[in-house]
């Protein structure tokens, strides 16, 4: 493997930092539809790191550590700071502060992620890329039609935004398993709640089109949250036979 192949991830995983970056100066000047599509641009380098690193077979101690902290930056500094701008008008700067745990439990969980093996087929906790996706596109839903909200309205959004912050910080570093999209193979049997999920958001862009994504994240951990309370009943009643 020569030198410059041996570095197309950690490039990649670059431009998800570079995104992230950009997607938190974008916030402070309250482009909130740009920080929520750069914000998806990470993601999508998020995913094309580690595909071009399997398919390359260019894994190195370097690429996960940057990986890492590229995904501090993108998926927990960068919505924080999305939160902290909406959140800063009408409700207070001081108020606004608790978007920054967003960041700090994305860390947590980053950090979690890491030594955790447990997290090889599918996670525990909300992974960072779908918080910030959820935080960004919601609120760039409530900015683009602020215009037909009145005033009680959005400050009514804002103490909505305000007090969901400790859900989906607990979400972020709970040990409720969410299942991933590693295929191992395509079967009906083994992917079914996979391919339902996939058809509903399907569905939901079709209605809502970009907006769609916070309600696809909230779906994801509704669908999780039914598998684990499936498979904890069905298993338990399988050891009772």
């Amino acid at each position: 493997m020569n030198l410059i192949t041996k570095h197309i991830p950690n490039a990649i995983t670059c431009l998800n930092l570079l995104s992230g970056c950009l997607a938190a100066v974008a916030a402070l000047f309250f482009r909130f539809e740009i920080s929520a599509y750069l914000i998806l641009l990470a993601a999508v380098f998020d995913f094309l790191d580690g595909f071009a690193a399997r398919l390359l077979k260019a894994y190195s101690p370097l690429g996960k550590e940057l990986d890492s902290l590229a995904d501090v930056v993108s998926f927990g500094l960068a919505p924080g700071f999305i939160l902290f701008a909406f959140l800063s008008q009408n409700i207070g700067i001081y108020w606004a502060m608790s978007a920054f745990l967003i960041p700090i439990f994305s860390a947590l969980r980053l950090a979690k992620f890491n030594i955790d093996e447990r997290q090889s087929s599918s996670f525990l906790g909300l992974p960072t890329p779908a918080n910030a996706l959820f935080w960004a596109f919601l609120l760039y839903g409530i900015v683009s039609y602020s215009s037909l909200l009145s005033v009680n309205q959005i400050l009514f959004a804002k103490i909505i935004a305000f007090a969901v912050i400790p859900l989906f910080s607990f979400l972020l570093v709970s040990e409720i398993p969410m299942f991933s999209f590693k295929f191992k193979n395509f079967s009906w049997q083994n992917n079914k709640l996979r391919f339902v999920f996939l058809a509903c958001s399907c569905v939901l862009f079709l209605f809502f089109k970009q907006y769609a994504f916070p309600l696809i994240i909230v779906l994801y951990i509704l669908f999780s949250l039914f598998n684990w309370v499936y498979h904890s009943v069905y298993d338990k009643s399988r050891q009772q036979v």
